[in-house]
């Protein structure tokens, strides 16, 4: 049954990406003059290119090679350049609608059509590479955020904790050594007292993460008392526990429905994902039966890497909420949808006594870019009573 749904959600989004490249497709193809020679290369490239990402990511997980790196990077680059072409043609295609029971072109453009078509199809091409030039520089640059925040309750030791919260890293073929060698960088001078990886770690296939040797940079990540971290859906669609034993042969305490007392002076609670049931058919613990586990009357973070269900943090007395997931929906305008999906797409919202906070991430899946959206490193400066 499982292997139903998968195949039957599998098919919805390969019908869709279909459908939605061919009308990008058919609108450029309306743009190449009649006579030109460009029509016999423009659909062997164009569905090359549009196919490269499913390729690759095929070819991944049986022959981790620079033709399948080039393949995934070129379709990656790709799926962003799919989402601003079709939003161009498709304002295009209003204007022409509107134009014809309204006609608003000036003869300039009604009497040099075809030529005009040329010049349009240009432009939206140099458009669309300057927007992907920009979110690649900008996800390749995650900035810090601070949050000053305090649980009114008392904790053993020292009174404060200093932080570094940083989720959806998607280690992998696309954010790889140079690009993670930066972020454990920036961590890393924060000088943490906790390093907190709220989920999706890796990126699916852990083949890349292992020929890079990716781990090593895990290990180099310095705190006082560690790294913490929970799963995320990405863990799950790689293989959960390929993932988790090799963050945990680096130096990453992987924290799956169990809960972690951090120095006599607070807990933290980490969950498993939710897309546990998805991909195994299990139930993850109940959160109550978690905090059965835990004195309340210590301050209580809780690390769960999906924003749903936020109220029940509230009704179980957790002190501070941390997750990601949603990339706030990583290039606009998807930052819409999210909105739309999660009471808390991106930063900080306080619900009855519970703070929770939700980051966009500091890496990238599928676009290696952002467009209005920052890449983040969270530092969170707890205070107590």
């Amino acid at each position: 049954m499982k292997i139903m749904h998968f195949l039957f959600f599998f098919i919805i989004v390969l019908t869709i990406y279909g459908l939605i490249n061919y009308y990008v497709f058919i609108r450029g193809w309306q743009a190449i003059p009649h006579a030109s020679t460009l029509r016999i290369y423009y659909p062997i490239i164009f569905w090359f290119v549009v196919l490269s990402f499913i390729l690759g990511r095929v070819m991944e997980g049986f022959w981790l090679s620079k033709p399948s790196q080039v393949l995934i990077w070129l379709g990656s680059f790709w799926l962003g350049a799919m989402v601003y072409f079709l939003l161009i043609v498709v304002l295009l295609d209003f204007l022409r609608l509107l134009n014809h029971w309204f006609p608003l072109f000036p003869s300039v453009i009604t009497a040099n059509y075809v030529k005009v078509k040329q010049v349009v199809a240009l432009v939206a091409i140099g458009v669309v590479a300057i927007t992907l030039l920009a979110g690649y520089i900008n996800a390749l640059n995650p900035r810090i955020r601070t949050l000053n925040l305090n649980i009114p309750k008392k904790a053993n030791g020292p009174k404060t904790v200093n932080l570094a919260v940083v989720s959806d890293i998607h280690l992998g073929t696309i954010v790889g050594s140079s690009r993670f060698s930066r972020i454990v960088e920036k961590i890393n001078q924060l000088k943490p007292d906790i390093v907190i990886l709220p989920g999706d770690i890796v990126d699916e296939d852990l083949g890349p993460v292992i020929k890079q040797n990716l781990g090593e940079m895990l290990r180099n990540l310095k705190s006082q008392y560690g790294v913490i971290a929970v799963t995320g859906n990405h863990e799950y669609i790689g293989g959960v526990e390929k993932a988790c034993k090799y963050l945990a042969d680096h130096n990453v305490l992987v924290l799956r429905d169990t809960v972690l007392k951090v120095n006599d002076s607070f807990y933290i609670v980490g969950r498993e994902d939710r897309s546990i049931k998805g991909f195994t058919g299990k139930q993850r613990k109940p959160l109550e039966e978690l905090m059965a586990q835990v004195d309340k009357s210590y301050p209580i973070i809780l690390l769960d890497h999906q924003p749903l269900n936020l109220s029940q943090a509230v009704v179980n007395g957790a002190d501070l909420q941390l997750s990601g997931h949603t990339h706030h929906g990583q290039i606009w305008p998807l930052t819409y949808i999210t909105d739309m999906i999660y009471e808390v797409s991106c930063g900080y919202k306080r619900k009855g006594n519970t703070q929770i906070y939700v980051s966009s991430g500091a890496g990238t899946w599928g676009p290696p870019i952002r467009i209005g959206t920052i890449p983040e490193i969270v530092n969170v400066k707890l205070s107590f009573q």
